[in-house]
């Protein structure tokens, strides 16, 4: 629930704060006093475009901060957690604007971006404006509609997953063809390739140990006259060691140095036996430098071949060997893959026809709902019916084989067509209202925004929109910016826009929590500027009937 809005610097308004309560909050007050101007803020706050031609002349910058009271279970707070943004209770979002243009969001006082800053609005308010029906006169968006009104979640879900398992096994069957027709054509190229890296046999890390081993070799008698001065050293080094041993034990003292030295020469023992190892090993390789030479051209000559790395070539061994191996056993593999394909399409279409099922009786149920709204709206002899018609199947999608289509007929016997063609304007607005009235009720969103929903409409009509809002204010909070006084007097909050001030005129909005200064300006939306007793009469059997 929308707990209250601070704005501060926007366009007409230096500074102004309202509270809203739940319920039917009721907006009115004269054209051209600045209820755009308050709905645009609240639409700033709620991460919707920003111009900068909304800030006060002369001022630095203009915010917008809206609070809201949300419930514990209540979604937001799942985006909230993925953000690492902790709210008990109390979110406060806003909204800074520069006269550049530039903006910045906050919510909780953690900077976010604007994006986020809108998701977590459409999650909290929905905004219906007097010309803000493009989503319900566009069939692109009817279906999610009719889906968020009555399909199960867990449905579409499962259709989009098995969806997303189609077009993947399509998509390897597609490409595994054109594999196969591509190693068809190249099959005696790959056979001599594979021919020649199996006799050839590189190893990922052979590269690095040749030049290694090369190096080596390279240097072999050096490495080699090293080792024997290393030989002779050891060798003085154990002289001298027997030495000091025998000095030591002639003295009949000293253990700890006796055996110290005994670990000195095993120590140099194993020293000894390593420099043997080594130099074996580099007088006894297995290869010779032209050997290692020829092995190296050999590898350098196919990596460049393939164009990959020396150490690569394995992998490329494996890799056309599989192509070659598509060749051989591609009627077996292609087959597996098209059966495979077979079955997820029938997966999908499963899914898809299960969604179908739903929305059809959605659709039905959606048309039901509807058809108790337009009697009291004067559409009695109206119909609105919502379409369900399968698609062919290269127009199949994620969402399924479904076209959904709201259409409407305004007399008896007449053909349905689409709202947008068939409705008049009066009518237009009234449909508009009775397909909001029913579909605000789905969603998350706890807070509805009706701009003027009932221009152009007045005495029972007028009643009638009253009295939907106030049905809608009873599972949500409702804030209507309304000319209405049928609509206002249903009302469990009002408030005033206004026009302040002599030497600078400001907007500013007035609760009216007493009954008589309500009465006053419900008397005042019926009589105009001169306000009569009989207007007073009227606005106060208004109240009282609406209360009733």
């Amino acid at each position: 629930m929308l707990a209250s809005l601070t704005i501060l610097n926007v366009v007409l308004i230096e500074k102004l704060t309202v509270g809203f309560g739940r319920g039917l909050n009721a907006l009115t007050g004269e054209t051209g006093a600045g209820k755009s101007i308050l709905l645009d803020s609240l639409g700033l706050a709620l991460g919707q475009r920003g111009e900068s031609g909304l800030v006060r002349h002369g001022a630095d910058q203009a915010s917008v901060t809206a609070e809201f009271d949300i419930s514990s279970g209540h979604p937001v707070h799942a985006l909230l957690g993925d953000q690492g943004i902790v709210s008990e209770g109390t979110l406060i979002l806003r909204r800074v604007i520069t006269p550049d243009g530039r903006s910045r969001a906050f919510v909780n006082d953690q900077a976010v971006s604007v994006g986020f800053l809108k998701t977590l609005g459409d999650s909290l308010v929905e905004i219906h404006g007097q010309f803000d029906t493009h989503h319900l006169l566009n069939p692109k968006y009817h279906r999610d509609l009719l889906d968020d009104f009555g399909v199960p979640i867990d449905d579409l879900h499962h259709l989009h997953m098995c969806w997303q398992d189609w077009k993947t096994a399509k998509n390897d069957l597609i490409q595994s063809r054109e594999r196969a027709e591509k190693a068809r054509a190249e099959e005696a190229y790959l056979r001599s390739a594979v021919e020649q890296l199996d006799e050839l046999a590189p190893q990922a890390d052979e590269e690095d140990r040749l030049t290694a081993l090369r190096h080596r070799l390279m240097k072999r008698e050096q490495i080699l006259s090293h080792l024997q001065t290393a030989m002779t050293g050891i060798d003085d080094i154990e002289t001298t060691i027997n030495t000091v041993w025998r000095a030591i034990e002639k003295t009949g003292e000293g253990q700890d140095i006796l055996q110290a030295l005994d670990r000195a020469m095993a120590e140099i023992r194993e020293s000894r036996t390593g420099i043997d190892t080594l130099s074996a090993d580099i007088e006894e390789s297995e290869y010779s430098l032209t050997e290692i030479d020829d092995r190296l051209f050999a590898l350098k000559a196919q990596a460049r071949k393939h164009a990959c790395l020396i150490s690569e070539l394995p992998t490329k061994r494996d890799e056309l060997a599989g192509q070659l191996n598509l060749i051989e056993h591609q009627d077996s593999i292609l087959a597996t893959l098209a059966q495979d394909e077979k079955h997820k399409q029938a997966e999908y279409m499963t899914a898809a026809q299960k969604v179908h099922g739903a929305r059809v009786k959605a659709a039905q149920k959606l048309d039901a709902a509807i058809g108790t709204e337009l009697p009291p709206l004067k559409l009695d002899k109206a119909r609105f019916e919502t379409e369900v018609s399968l698609l062919p199947e290269t127009d199949w999608h994620e969402f399924g084989m479904d076209q959904v289509q709201f259409k409407v007929a305004t007399n008896p016997g007449a053909e349905a067509g689409p709202l947008h063609k068939i409705a008049s304007g009066g009518e237009m607005a009234r449909f508009m209202l009775a397909l909001k009235v029913v579909l605000a009720q789905t969603g998350t969103a706890g807070t509805l925004v009706f701009d003027e929903v009932d221009s152009g409409i007045g005495g029972a009509t007028a009643s009638a929109v009253g009295e939907r809002l106030a049905r809608l204010s009873s599972t949500h909070q409702v804030l209507v910016v309304t000319h209405s006084p049928q609509v206002a007097a249903r009302a469990h909050a009002h408030y005033v826009v206004a026009k302040t001030g002599k030497t600078a005129v400001k907007t500013d909005v007035i609760s009216l929590p007493d009954i008589k200064k309500r009465q006053e300006e419900i008397a005042r939306m019926l009589a105009g500027e001169t306000i009569t007793d009989e207007a007073r009469a009227a606005a106060r059997k208004l109240m009282e009937a609406s209360a009733a």
